[in-house]
């Protein structure tokens, strides 16, 4: 519940009025959100390429599920890795400090995210 301006639980970090401190609070929400709906759609998507695909194509099944195993994956760590980052900018924002980053997790993402594209164009042009 959002509290009256300067009554944010701590006193608001130095330099910022409780106004911008509460705007950075809303982004860093909607920064969280987007995570977690990345990491819906990433599930989702592994789930039909590894479970429903399979039987559409009719082929061999394995290519599609390693590669529904890894969005579904993907999917997970980037919901992790958004409660993870928020609860991080959360507590950066009440000790008036900068945040510590999480560049090599979204970089192993990021890779991750390369592979698998990579890998469906590589199945898009094999199959059948």
């Amino acid at each position: 519940m959002h509290k009256p301006d300067g009554e944010q639980g701590s006193a608001p970090t130095s330099g910022m009025a409780s106004g911008e401190v509460h705007r950075t609070q809303l982004a860093h929400e909607r920064t969280y959100l987007a995570w977690w709906r990345t990491g819906l759609a990433g599930i989702a998507a592994g789930f039909a390429i590894g479970r429903v695909l399979p039987d559409v194509v009719g082929s061999t099944s394995w290519p599609y599920v390693a590669l529904g195993t890894a969005l579904a994956g993907s999917g997970l760590a980037a919901m992790v890795y958004g409660i993870l980052h928020y609860r991080e900018l959360q507590a950066a924002l009440r000790e008036n400090r900068q945040p510590r980053t999480g560049e090599g997790f979204v970089l192993a993402l990021a890779a991750v995210g390369i592979a698998v594209g990579v890998v469906s164009v590589v199945l898009v042009l094999l199959a059948p």
